[in-house]
Protein backbone atom coordinates (compact mmCIF):
# COMPACT_ATOMS: atom_id res chain seq x y z
CA UNK A 1 0.00 0.00 0.00
CA UNK A 2 1.40 3.17 -1.18
CA UNK A 3 0.59 6.36 1.23
CA UNK A 4 1.05 9.90 0.09
CA UNK A 5 2.27 12.46 2.31
CA UNK A 6 -0.74 15.07 2.72
CA UNK A 7 1.04 18.62 1.90
CA UNK A 8 3.86 16.10 -0.65
CA UNK A 9 4.21 19.00 -3.57
CA UNK A 10 2.60 18.49 -7.46
CA UNK A 11 5.13 17.65 -9.50
CA UNK A 12 4.83 19.87 -12.63
CA UNK A 13 4.69 18.74 -16.14
CA UNK A 14 5.93 20.13 -19.38
CA UNK A 15 1.86 20.56 -20.00
CA UNK A 16 0.83 22.33 -16.84
CA UNK A 17 -0.93 25.37 -17.59
CA UNK A 18 1.04 27.77 -15.20
CA UNK A 19 4.10 26.29 -16.68
CA UNK A 20 3.10 27.13 -20.32
CA UNK A 21 1.75 30.36 -19.16
CA UNK A 22 4.93 31.29 -17.82
CA UNK A 23 7.16 29.97 -20.78
CA UNK A 24 4.00 31.83 -23.23
CA UNK A 25 5.26 34.80 -21.54
CA UNK A 26 8.67 34.73 -21.48
CA UNK A 27 8.96 34.03 -24.95
CA UNK A 28 6.90 36.76 -25.80
CA UNK A 29 9.35 39.10 -23.78
CA UNK A 30 12.34 37.54 -25.28
CA UNK A 31 10.91 39.50 -28.64
CA UNK A 32 11.12 42.83 -27.22
CA UNK A 33 14.73 42.33 -25.72
CA UNK A 34 17.87 43.25 -26.95
CA UNK A 35 20.84 41.47 -26.71
CA UNK A 36 21.89 43.42 -23.20
CA UNK A 37 18.26 42.69 -21.97
CA UNK A 38 17.05 45.78 -21.82
CA UNK A 39 13.55 47.07 -23.47
CA UNK A 40 15.06 49.75 -24.78
CA UNK A 41 11.54 50.96 -26.89
CA UNK A 42 8.96 52.75 -24.18
CA UNK A 43 6.46 51.80 -26.79
CA UNK A 44 6.99 48.10 -25.95
CA UNK A 45 7.09 48.84 -22.22
CA UNK A 46 3.11 47.97 -22.17
CA UNK A 47 3.34 45.13 -23.85
CA UNK A 48 6.41 44.42 -21.54
CA UNK A 49 4.55 44.78 -17.94
CA UNK A 50 1.66 42.71 -19.52
CA UNK A 51 4.52 39.53 -19.92
CA UNK A 52 6.30 40.37 -17.03
CA UNK A 53 3.12 40.39 -14.90
CA UNK A 54 2.23 37.07 -16.21
CA UNK A 55 5.72 35.46 -15.45
CA UNK A 56 5.25 36.76 -11.66
CA UNK A 57 1.44 35.54 -11.32
CA UNK A 58 2.94 32.26 -12.93
CA UNK A 59 5.69 32.00 -10.73
CA UNK A 60 3.41 32.79 -7.56
CA UNK A 61 1.00 29.78 -8.75
CA UNK A 62 4.09 26.82 -8.83
CA UNK A 63 5.65 28.21 -6.18
CA UNK A 64 4.14 25.67 -3.83
CA UNK A 65 5.77 22.66 -5.65
CA UNK A 66 8.92 23.68 -5.11
CA UNK A 67 9.29 24.68 -1.61
CA UNK A 68 12.91 24.32 -1.38
CA UNK A 69 13.16 27.30 -4.03
CA UNK A 70 10.85 29.31 -1.95
CA UNK A 71 13.41 32.18 -1.19
CA UNK A 72 14.85 32.13 -4.68
CA UNK A 73 10.81 32.19 -6.48
CA UNK A 74 9.97 34.99 -4.25
CA UNK A 75 13.12 37.17 -5.09
CA UNK A 76 12.21 36.16 -8.23
CA UNK A 77 9.08 37.67 -8.53
CA UNK A 78 10.96 41.10 -6.34
CA UNK A 79 13.48 41.44 -9.19
CA UNK A 80 10.81 40.86 -11.74
CA UNK A 81 8.74 43.65 -10.44
CA UNK A 82 12.16 46.11 -9.74
CA UNK A 83 12.86 45.85 -13.23
CA UNK A 84 10.06 46.85 -14.58
CA UNK A 85 9.05 49.50 -12.33
CA UNK A 86 12.78 50.97 -13.02
CA UNK A 87 11.81 50.75 -16.65
CA UNK A 88 13.23 47.96 -18.29
CA UNK A 89 16.90 48.99 -18.38
CA UNK A 90 19.52 45.86 -18.14
CA UNK A 91 18.41 43.74 -16.20
CA UNK A 92 19.71 43.02 -12.50
CA UNK A 93 18.95 39.21 -11.04
CA UNK A 94 21.70 39.36 -8.37
CA UNK A 95 19.31 39.22 -5.03
CA UNK A 96 17.09 36.28 -7.13
CA UNK A 97 20.46 34.46 -8.47
CA UNK A 98 21.88 34.18 -4.60
CA UNK A 99 19.07 32.56 -3.46
CA UNK A 100 19.13 30.17 -5.79
CA UNK A 101 21.80 26.88 -4.68
CA UNK A 102 20.56 23.87 -6.39
CA UNK A 103 23.92 22.43 -4.97
CA UNK A 104 22.46 22.10 -1.66
CA UNK A 105 19.06 20.11 -2.81
CA UNK A 106 21.02 16.97 -5.12
CA UNK A 107 18.09 14.33 -5.02
CA UNK A 108 17.33 12.02 -7.90
CA UNK A 109 13.95 13.47 -9.48
CA UNK A 110 13.92 16.74 -7.75
CA UNK A 111 12.41 19.29 -9.61
CA UNK A 112 13.65 23.36 -9.84
CA UNK A 113 12.14 26.09 -11.95
CA UNK A 114 14.50 28.26 -12.93
CA UNK A 115 13.92 31.46 -14.78
CA UNK A 116 16.40 34.10 -15.25
CA UNK A 117 17.63 36.89 -17.90
CA UNK A 118 20.78 35.36 -19.48
CA UNK A 119 22.60 33.57 -22.16
CA UNK A 120 22.81 29.97 -23.01
CA UNK A 121 26.22 28.62 -23.79
CA UNK A 122 26.42 27.39 -27.52
CA UNK A 123 23.37 29.04 -27.93
CA UNK A 124 22.55 32.45 -27.74
CA UNK A 125 24.92 35.44 -26.85
CA UNK A 126 21.98 37.96 -25.44
CA UNK A 127 20.96 38.27 -22.12
CA UNK A 128 17.38 37.18 -22.68
CA UNK A 129 14.90 35.96 -20.26
CA UNK A 130 15.15 32.09 -20.11
CA UNK A 131 12.77 29.73 -18.40
CA UNK A 132 13.72 25.85 -17.96
CA UNK A 133 11.90 23.59 -16.04
CA UNK A 134 14.38 20.78 -14.63
CA UNK A 135 15.21 17.27 -12.67
CA UNK A 136 17.76 16.65 -11.20
CA UNK A 137 19.97 13.73 -11.93
CA UNK A 138 21.77 12.31 -8.66
CA UNK A 139 21.52 8.37 -9.03
CA UNK A 140 22.86 6.60 -5.65
CA UNK A 141 25.99 5.15 -6.89
CA UNK A 142 26.48 9.02 -7.82
CA UNK A 143 25.74 10.21 -4.15
CA UNK A 144 28.04 7.09 -3.61
CA UNK A 145 31.24 8.67 -5.29
CA UNK A 146 30.74 12.35 -4.68
CA UNK A 147 31.03 11.36 -0.80
CA UNK A 148 34.07 9.12 -1.27
CA UNK A 149 37.15 10.00 -3.62
CA UNK A 150 34.91 12.74 -5.76
CA UNK A 151 33.80 15.15 -3.54
CA UNK A 152 32.52 18.35 -6.12
CA UNK A 153 30.55 19.93 -3.97
CA UNK A 154 29.29 22.51 -7.01
CA UNK A 155 28.54 19.80 -9.36
CA UNK A 156 24.88 19.53 -10.09
CA UNK A 157 23.46 17.18 -12.78
CA UNK A 158 20.11 17.73 -14.34
CA UNK A 159 17.59 16.89 -16.81
CA UNK A 160 15.71 18.74 -19.67
CA UNK A 161 11.63 18.62 -18.60
CA UNK A 162 11.12 22.11 -20.90
CA UNK A 163 12.82 25.50 -21.97
CA UNK A 164 12.52 28.84 -23.69
CA UNK A 165 14.08 28.88 -27.01
CA UNK A 166 17.71 30.20 -25.62
CA UNK A 167 17.69 26.12 -25.20
CA UNK A 168 16.42 24.94 -28.34
CA UNK A 169 20.26 25.02 -29.54
CA UNK A 170 23.24 23.16 -28.53
CA UNK A 171 23.49 24.43 -25.44
CA UNK A 172 24.08 21.22 -22.07
CA UNK A 173 25.12 23.82 -19.44
CA UNK A 174 23.07 25.80 -17.19
CA UNK A 175 25.65 28.29 -14.93
CA UNK A 176 25.17 31.30 -12.38
CA UNK A 177 27.87 32.90 -14.95
CA UNK A 178 25.88 33.52 -17.71
CA UNK A 179 23.28 35.74 -15.56
CA UNK A 180 22.59 39.09 -15.68
CA UNK A 181 23.57 41.12 -12.51
CA UNK A 182 24.95 44.13 -11.03
CA UNK A 183 28.20 42.44 -9.79
CA UNK A 184 29.69 39.01 -9.89
CA UNK A 185 29.50 36.96 -7.06
CA UNK A 186 31.07 34.04 -5.80
CA UNK A 187 29.92 31.03 -8.11
CA UNK A 188 28.53 28.24 -5.76
CA UNK A 189 27.39 25.73 -8.44
CA UNK A 190 27.47 24.59 -12.28
CA UNK A 191 24.44 22.20 -13.87
CA UNK A 192 25.14 19.98 -16.89
CA UNK A 193 21.65 18.83 -18.91
CA UNK A 194 23.22 14.96 -18.92
CA UNK A 195 20.28 13.93 -20.81
CA UNK A 196 21.36 16.74 -23.81
CA UNK A 197 25.03 14.41 -23.66
CA UNK A 198 22.91 11.06 -23.71
CA UNK A 199 20.91 11.72 -26.10
CA UNK A 200 23.44 13.92 -28.98
CA UNK A 201 25.99 11.18 -27.96
CA UNK A 202 23.50 8.24 -28.81
CA UNK A 203 22.34 9.86 -31.95
CA UNK A 204 26.34 10.47 -33.18
CA UNK A 205 27.22 7.17 -32.12
CA UNK A 206 24.72 5.52 -33.65
CA UNK A 207 25.34 7.01 -37.08
CA UNK A 208 29.44 6.58 -36.86
CA UNK A 209 29.08 3.04 -35.96
CA UNK A 210 27.27 2.62 -39.38
CA UNK A 211 29.03 4.94 -41.45
CA UNK A 212 32.75 3.34 -40.57
CA UNK A 213 31.77 -0.26 -39.73
CA UNK A 214 32.69 0.09 -36.48
CA UNK A 215 31.45 -3.04 -34.26
CA UNK A 216 30.63 -1.69 -30.59
CA UNK A 217 31.10 -4.12 -27.91
CA UNK A 218 28.04 -5.62 -26.38
CA UNK A 219 28.44 -3.06 -23.15
CA UNK A 220 28.86 -0.20 -25.34
CA UNK A 221 26.33 -1.35 -27.58
CA UNK A 222 23.69 -0.58 -24.68
CA UNK A 223 24.10 3.19 -25.38
CA UNK A 224 22.10 2.97 -28.50
CA UNK A 225 19.31 1.42 -26.04
CA UNK A 226 19.42 2.80 -22.93
CA UNK A 227 19.09 6.89 -22.78
CA UNK A 228 19.07 6.23 -18.73
CA UNK A 229 22.10 4.39 -18.39
CA UNK A 230 23.61 6.79 -21.11
CA UNK A 231 22.64 9.94 -18.97
CA UNK A 232 24.01 8.27 -15.87
CA UNK A 233 27.33 7.67 -17.59
CA UNK A 234 27.52 11.20 -18.40
CA UNK A 235 27.18 12.48 -15.16
CA UNK A 236 29.78 10.15 -13.69
CA UNK A 237 32.05 11.47 -16.51
CA UNK A 238 31.41 15.08 -15.64
CA UNK A 239 31.94 14.43 -12.22
CA UNK A 240 34.98 13.87 -12.29
CA UNK A 241 36.19 15.83 -15.06
CA UNK A 242 34.43 19.01 -13.43
CA UNK A 243 36.38 18.35 -10.30
CA UNK A 244 39.52 17.84 -12.68
CA UNK A 245 40.22 21.55 -14.04
CA UNK A 246 41.05 22.47 -10.09
CA UNK A 247 43.35 19.88 -9.35
CA UNK A 248 46.60 18.69 -10.34
CA UNK A 249 49.64 20.14 -10.68
CA UNK A 250 48.26 23.39 -12.70
CA UNK A 251 50.90 25.83 -14.42
CA UNK A 252 48.38 28.89 -14.58
CA UNK A 253 44.18 29.46 -13.62
CA UNK A 254 42.57 26.36 -14.92
CA UNK A 255 39.47 28.04 -16.62
CA UNK A 256 42.15 30.50 -18.06
CA UNK A 257 39.50 33.01 -16.99
CA UNK A 258 40.37 36.38 -18.99
CA UNK A 259 43.51 35.08 -20.36
CA UNK A 260 44.35 35.67 -23.67
CA UNK A 261 46.27 32.21 -24.83
CA UNK A 262 46.86 30.08 -28.16
CA UNK A 263 43.60 27.74 -28.55
CA UNK A 264 45.71 24.52 -27.91
CA UNK A 265 46.14 25.33 -24.42
CA UNK A 266 42.49 24.82 -24.05
CA UNK A 267 42.48 21.63 -25.94
CA UNK A 268 45.22 20.14 -23.70
CA UNK A 269 43.35 21.30 -20.25
CA UNK A 270 39.92 19.93 -21.80
CA UNK A 271 41.47 16.68 -23.18
CA UNK A 272 43.03 16.59 -19.41
CA UNK A 273 40.09 16.11 -17.45
CA UNK A 274 38.93 13.90 -20.28
CA UNK A 275 41.55 11.72 -19.77
CA UNK A 276 41.51 12.08 -15.88
CA UNK A 277 37.99 10.64 -15.51
CA UNK A 278 39.03 7.54 -18.37
CA UNK A 279 41.95 6.90 -15.42
CA UNK A 280 39.95 6.90 -12.85
CA UNK A 281 36.98 4.99 -14.26
CA UNK A 282 39.59 2.29 -14.67
CA UNK A 283 40.50 2.23 -11.33
CA UNK A 284 36.82 2.16 -9.78
CA UNK A 285 36.16 -0.59 -12.63
CA UNK A 286 39.03 -2.57 -10.99
CA UNK A 287 38.06 -1.73 -7.48
CA UNK A 288 36.38 -4.58 -5.97
CA UNK A 289 35.42 -2.27 -3.35
CA UNK A 290 33.49 -0.04 -5.25
CA UNK A 291 29.60 -0.85 -5.64
CA UNK A 292 28.33 -3.44 -8.80
CA UNK A 293 26.87 0.55 -10.46
CA UNK A 294 30.10 2.69 -9.96
CA UNK A 295 32.00 -0.51 -11.54
CA UNK A 296 29.56 -0.95 -13.93
CA UNK A 297 29.41 2.66 -15.23
CA UNK A 298 33.47 3.17 -15.04
CA UNK A 299 33.56 0.90 -17.54
CA UNK A 300 31.27 2.40 -19.82
CA UNK A 301 32.63 6.06 -18.99
CA UNK A 302 35.61 5.26 -21.28
CA UNK A 303 33.79 3.61 -23.94
CA UNK A 304 32.07 7.30 -24.09
CA UNK A 305 35.00 9.34 -23.92
CA UNK A 306 36.42 7.91 -26.71
CA UNK A 307 33.72 7.81 -28.57
CA UNK A 308 32.10 11.38 -28.03
CA UNK A 309 35.77 12.90 -28.48
CA UNK A 310 36.65 10.75 -31.77
CA UNK A 311 33.27 10.79 -33.38
CA UNK A 312 32.03 14.19 -32.16
CA UNK A 313 34.24 16.57 -30.72
CA UNK A 314 36.44 16.43 -33.71
CA UNK A 315 34.34 16.98 -36.12
CA UNK A 316 31.66 19.33 -34.22
CA UNK A 317 31.63 23.21 -34.70
CA UNK A 318 33.36 25.49 -37.12
CA UNK A 319 37.38 25.45 -37.74
CA UNK A 320 38.00 28.65 -35.89
CA UNK A 321 39.73 28.09 -33.07
CA UNK A 322 37.94 24.31 -32.12
CA UNK A 323 39.41 23.43 -29.09
CA UNK A 324 37.26 20.73 -28.35
CA UNK A 325 37.88 19.75 -32.00
CA UNK A 326 41.41 19.93 -31.57
CA UNK A 327 41.21 17.44 -28.56
CA UNK A 328 38.81 14.99 -30.38
CA UNK A 329 41.50 14.64 -33.47
CA UNK A 330 44.49 14.54 -31.06
CA UNK A 331 43.17 11.75 -29.37
CA UNK A 332 41.99 9.65 -32.41
CA UNK A 333 45.91 10.08 -34.45
CA UNK A 334 47.01 9.35 -30.65
CA UNK A 335 45.53 5.92 -30.73
CA UNK A 336 45.60 5.33 -34.67
CA UNK A 337 49.97 5.86 -34.51
CA UNK A 338 49.92 3.84 -31.15
CA UNK A 339 48.65 0.95 -33.36
CA UNK A 340 45.09 0.38 -31.09
CA UNK A 341 43.08 2.22 -33.60
CA UNK A 342 42.81 1.03 -36.74
CA UNK A 343 40.84 2.07 -40.08
CA UNK A 344 41.67 -0.78 -42.33
CA UNK A 345 39.75 -1.94 -45.97
CA UNK A 346 37.35 0.96 -45.26
CA UNK A 347 36.59 -0.46 -41.44
CA UNK A 348 37.59 1.11 -37.74
CA UNK A 349 38.47 -1.33 -35.36
CA UNK A 350 39.58 -1.05 -31.86
CA UNK A 351 41.66 -3.58 -30.14
CA UNK A 352 40.52 -3.00 -26.47
CA UNK A 353 41.86 -4.89 -24.35
CA UNK A 354 44.93 -2.62 -24.73
CA UNK A 355 43.34 0.63 -25.72
CA UNK A 356 43.47 1.54 -22.11
CA UNK A 357 46.59 2.07 -21.47
CA UNK A 358 47.21 4.07 -24.18
CA UNK A 359 44.82 6.64 -23.44
CA UNK A 360 46.35 6.82 -19.92
CA UNK A 361 49.56 7.33 -21.12
CA UNK A 362 48.63 10.12 -23.45
CA UNK A 363 47.04 11.65 -20.49
CA UNK A 364 50.44 11.13 -18.49
CA UNK A 365 51.97 12.91 -21.03
CA UNK A 366 50.02 16.18 -20.74
CA UNK A 367 50.21 16.10 -16.98
CA UNK A 368 53.95 15.40 -17.31
CA UNK A 369 53.97 19.02 -19.63
CA UNK A 370 52.20 20.48 -16.48
CA UNK A 371 54.13 19.26 -14.34
CA UNK A 372 57.32 21.13 -15.36
CA UNK A 373 55.38 23.95 -17.04
CA UNK A 374 55.23 24.91 -13.34
CA UNK A 375 59.46 25.83 -13.37
CA UNK A 376 59.03 27.49 -17.34
CA UNK A 377 58.62 30.66 -18.68
CA UNK A 378 55.16 31.26 -20.03
CA UNK A 379 56.38 31.06 -23.87
CA UNK A 380 58.41 28.12 -23.18
CA UNK A 381 54.98 25.95 -21.75
CA UNK A 382 53.29 27.47 -25.34
CA UNK A 383 56.18 26.24 -27.11
CA UNK A 384 56.55 22.56 -25.21
CA UNK A 385 52.67 22.46 -25.43
CA UNK A 386 52.61 23.19 -29.34
CA UNK A 387 55.53 20.38 -29.36
CA UNK A 388 52.99 17.77 -27.76
CA UNK A 389 51.02 18.25 -30.35
CA UNK A 390 52.29 18.59 -33.33
CA UNK A 391 54.20 15.11 -32.15
CA UNK A 392 51.18 13.43 -33.13
CA UNK A 393 49.13 15.70 -35.38
CA UNK A 394 50.63 17.87 -38.45
CA UNK A 395 50.04 21.37 -38.28
CA UNK A 396 48.43 23.53 -41.09
CA UNK A 397 51.19 24.14 -44.27
CA UNK A 398 51.03 27.87 -43.94
CA UNK A 399 51.50 27.97 -39.96
CA UNK A 400 54.36 30.04 -38.69
CA UNK A 401 54.77 28.51 -35.37
CA UNK A 402 55.46 25.17 -37.30
CA UNK A 403 58.46 26.40 -38.15
CA UNK A 404 60.35 26.55 -34.75
CA UNK A 405 60.70 28.97 -32.06
CA UNK A 406 63.41 31.13 -34.81
CA UNK A 407 59.86 32.08 -36.52
CA UNK A 408 58.44 33.34 -34.09
CA UNK A 409 58.37 36.90 -32.57
CA UNK A 410 59.72 35.67 -28.79
CA UNK A 411 61.27 38.93 -28.20
CA UNK A 412 57.82 40.79 -28.03
CA UNK A 413 54.67 39.91 -25.74
CA UNK A 414 52.71 36.82 -25.41
CA UNK A 415 50.20 38.36 -27.48
CA UNK A 416 52.35 38.27 -30.57
CA UNK A 417 52.84 34.57 -30.64
CA UNK A 418 48.82 34.00 -30.13
CA UNK A 419 48.04 36.25 -33.53
CA UNK A 420 50.87 34.24 -34.98
CA UNK A 421 48.85 31.07 -33.84
CA UNK A 422 46.09 29.79 -37.46
CA UNK A 423 42.11 29.70 -37.18
CA UNK A 424 42.70 26.14 -38.22
CA UNK A 425 46.17 26.08 -36.77
CA UNK A 426 45.80 21.91 -37.10
CA UNK A 427 43.42 20.93 -40.25
CA UNK A 428 41.70 17.56 -40.23
CA UNK A 429 42.95 14.52 -41.82
CA UNK A 430 41.91 13.49 -45.05
CA UNK A 431 39.96 10.44 -43.01
CA UNK A 432 38.10 13.34 -40.85
CA UNK A 433 37.42 15.30 -43.68
CA UNK A 434 35.25 12.21 -45.09
CA UNK A 435 33.71 11.37 -41.83
CA UNK A 436 32.73 14.91 -40.90
CA UNK A 437 30.89 14.70 -44.79
CA UNK A 438 28.67 12.04 -43.75
CA UNK A 439 28.11 12.80 -39.97
CA UNK A 440 27.79 16.92 -40.40
CA UNK A 441 23.67 16.44 -40.83
CA UNK A 442 23.51 13.90 -38.04
CA UNK A 443 25.14 16.32 -35.42
CA UNK A 444 23.54 19.16 -36.81
CA UNK A 445 20.14 17.39 -36.41
CA UNK A 446 21.06 17.41 -32.66
CA UNK A 447 20.39 20.72 -32.08
CA UNK A 448 17.52 20.92 -28.82
CA UNK A 449 17.58 17.52 -28.45
CA UNK A 450 16.74 15.96 -25.12
CA UNK A 451 16.49 12.85 -23.64
CA UNK A 452 13.05 12.92 -24.77
CA UNK A 453 13.36 13.12 -28.16
CA UNK A 454 13.63 9.77 -29.94
CA UNK A 455 17.68 9.80 -30.31
CA UNK A 456 17.44 6.11 -31.66
CA UNK A 457 16.13 8.19 -34.96
CA UNK A 458 19.92 9.03 -36.28
CA UNK A 459 18.01 12.10 -38.44
CA UNK A 460 19.68 11.95 -41.83
CA UNK A 461 20.20 8.89 -43.65
CA UNK A 462 23.93 7.76 -43.18
CA UNK A 463 25.92 5.68 -45.67
CA UNK A 464 29.50 3.42 -45.27
CA UNK A 465 32.15 5.48 -45.66
CA UNK A 466 34.93 4.20 -47.66
CA UNK A 467 38.76 4.89 -47.15
CA UNK A 468 39.85 8.39 -48.59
Amino acid sequence: MTITAINAPVRVTANHPEWQRLKTAATALRGLQIQDGSVPDPADHATARDHVLAIIDAVEALAPSFPHNARYLELLGSDFARWMESGFGIPDFLDSLLAFQPQQHRENGLQHLVVFPMYTQNGSTSRLVEAVLIDVVWPEFIAGLEEGDYSNKLFVPIRFLDFTPGYDTNSAVLFPETVAVRETPIFTWGAIFADREAARFRRVLAAAAEITSLELPAAAAQFLEDQRLTEETFVMWDLIHDRTHMRGDLPFDPFMIKQRMPFFLYSLEELRCDLTAFRESVRIEKDENASPEARRHAKLVQYAVIFDRIFRFAITGSRVRNYDGLGGQLLFAWLHQHRVLHWTDSRLSIDWDEVAAVVIELGARIEELYWRSIDRPKTAHWLAAYELISGTLTPNPASVWAKGPGALPLDGPPRGLTDQVLDDEFPLSMFYEALEKKMRPVIESTAGITGATDPANPGPATTRMTAP
